[in-house]
């Protein structure tokens, strides 16, 4: 720390330094300029400025285009010069400068920004001058950092003193473009665009807009640009270029893109002479491109080319009441045909095709959208065949031969798709609404057919219970029809042992009757020879009497009766005869 004693030295130094400067300045026209200050000079007496011009480069009277750096300068007596010492232009980060020139050449009728010449930054305005630069905003900007600028040449509009000026404060930031998207561009200078054309071609050597000299240079087209700016920090003047920034162009998966392009180079068809449908080209050329856009993001600008989304998976399209997630096939609904016998009923039918990434260029070729080969080819295709096929048949042969309907339809689709660069994968019928009048016969045939079938199966079912029922019952009686039919052998056996033992025992009575019938017929023999000989010998009458006798002897026979019963008129006979057996049988007892 300074002393009092020190202090008051120092003062004294510095306030004699002041005033040797103030006598010293007039006599040597010293003009000192700081680190951070710009000198700008003005005359105050010399030749005239030529008419139109506000700076001098010989010496004229008035504003000089050269500046005092920083340091001592003798020579600029405050008689004859007036020192303006200003701030230097300080461009913060993030941030641009624009520029406009008070002096300079007149700016041609066709432009509205002044062509970038070398002056150094525009620290040097005598080169600005003498270069040709051009009076009027200039095309070229100042970007982050410290400037020693004449400020009485040029105004420069920076984020801060921007709306002093008409503009928004954003406009002078560094332009980002945010991921995930894209810039599209239009350029405020340059050439007319070529008739026909609605957008510029792409121009090489201007990094992205940034270089606007070499844009103009290089024949750059005023307006909508085919270039996109990609995501980034972009050095962009806004009188320059104006942005507009859309997401990419997604292409989701199992879809690929078509790309339409309205600009690009001359148009030159790739798609050889077996393709007469449309016209493919390379991309980068105006037209259909030959090339499609798989899965993924790209950086496409929607305002100059259009990409038309064709799906690789199965699409399935419905002429029936729902409709697919797709939405290809709201347009659709039942088919209604004729039949043969003069009904009229509806369809329902499902078609499934399949379009290869390959083909898709040909397809949005030849009809321009998904969309359209609905609405335009498959609809007539597959209306029309099924109208055609109904009246070849009755309603009731349509729907028993359903199957092979579809079959039909399924192969004549398939051909006639083809043409037009689409798989027809397959065909299907799905509900089929015949007139109600014959439904109502055909629900009562049916029902009366199903009645029967339930009154078969009814008994059927009866029948099986019976049949269970009698083979639980032979189950149950199993035993004793074992037993019986053991009981039946038994007995058999033992009835061919009696026949066996009866046979045996007829066999000993027929020997034993023809022995006695021999025997008895000799004993009749014998007797016949005795009663013929007593015959002989007694006679008839008396060998009768003999045997009479000898029989009522052998026998026992009572020749008086036990009880005799007279004849007396009395009636005492009978009963008295009666009582006397009665006596005699209890005499007896």
């Amino acid at each position: 720390m300074f002393t009092g004693t020190a202090f008051a030295i120092f003062f004294t130094s510095l306030t004699g330094l002041v005033i040797l400067l103030a006598f010293i300045r007039p006599l040597t026209g010293l003009v000192i300029i700081t680190e951070r200050q710009v000198g700008i000079v003005i005359k105050r007496f010399g030749h005239q400025l030529p008419p139109g011009k506000l700076l001098a480069l010989k010496g004229e009277a008035g504003l000089q285009a050269d500046t005092l750096a920083p340091g001592w300068h003798f020579g600029y007596f405050p008689w004859q010069y007036s020192v303006h010492k200003v701030p230097m232009t300080i461009i913060p980060q993030g941030e641009i400068g624009l520029v406009v020139a008070a002096d300079g050449q007149a700016m041609p009728a066709n432009r509205i920004l002044g062509r970038v010449v070398d002056c150094d930054n525009f620290q040097d305005a005598r080169k600005f001058l003498t270069n040709g630069g051009e009076k009027g905003r200039q095309l070229s900007l100042l970007t982050a950092g410290t400037y020693r600028i004449n400020t009485e040449l040029f105004t420069i509009i920076t984020a801060r003193n921007a709306e002093q000026h008409g503009m928004a404060a954003r406009h002078l930031l560094v332009y980002q473009v945010e991921p995930d998207r894209v810039g599209i561009v239009t350029t405020l200078d340059g050439q007319p665009i070529d008739e026909g054309e609605i957008a510029g071609p792409i121009v090489e050597g201007h990094n992205n807009f940034q270089d606007g000299q070499m844009f103009l240079d290089n024949h750059g087209r005023r307006g909508l640009q085919e270039q996109v700016l990609l995501s980034g920090s972009w050095n962009l003047n806004p009188w320059f270029v104006y942005v507009e920034q859309t997401a990419m162009v997604e292409i989701p998966i199992g879809h690929v893109g078509i790309v339409i392009a309205y600009v690009g180079k001359a148009h030159q068809d790739v798609s050889g002479e077996s393709f007469k449908h449309g016209n493919l080209v390379e991309p980068g050329h105006k037209g259909v491109w030959v090339t499609p856009l798989y899965p993924g993001k790209h950086p496409i600008n929607g305002r100059v080319m259009r990409v038309e989304l064709v799906p690789t998976t199965n699409i399935v399209l419905n002429w029936a009441s729902r409709t697919e997630a797709h939405k290809y096939d709201a347009s659709l609904s039942p088919i209604t045909v004729r039949s043969k016998d003069g009904f009229a009923f509806n369809l329902d039918v499902s078609q499934i095709i399949h379009i290869g990434a390959l083909e898709a260029p040909k397809v949005i070729s030849r009809v321009g959208s998904v969309q359209n080969l609905v609405d335009h080819v498959l609809q007539p295709i597959v209306g029309n065949y099924f109208r055609n096929s109904a009246q070849e048949y009755t309603v009731l042969d349509f729907l028993s031969a359903r199957s092979e309907r579809q079959v039909e339809a399924t192969e004549h689709i398939r051909r006639a798709v083809s043409a037009y660069d689409v798989q027809a994968l397959d065909t299907l019928i799905g509900d089929i609404t015949p007139p109600e009048s014959l439904m109502v016969t055909q629900t009562d045939r049916k029902i009366a057919e199903e009645q029967r079938k339930t009154y078969e199966v009814q008994q059927m079912a009866q029948e099986q219970r019976q049949a269970l029922v009698r083979a639980k019952a032979v189950a149950d009686i199993q035993e004793e029809m074992v037993k019986s039919e053991k009981s039946v052998d038994i007995a058999t056996l033992k009835a061919q042992a009696d026949v066996q033992q009866a046979t045996g025992e007829a066999k000993s009575t027929q020997l034993r009757a023809e022995g006695e019938a021999n025997a008895i017929r000799s004993t009749g023999q014998a007797r016949a020879e005795v009663y013929r000989l007593g015959v002989e010998a007694l006679g008839t009458q008396g060998f009768t009497t003999l045997q009479m006798m000898q029989i009522v002897g052998d026998k026992a026979v009572r020749i008086v009766p036990d009880v005799a019963v007279n004849g007396n008129s009395g009636g005492g006979g009978l009963a008295e005869g009666l009582l006397g057996l009665v006596l005699r049988e209890k005499n007896s007892d």
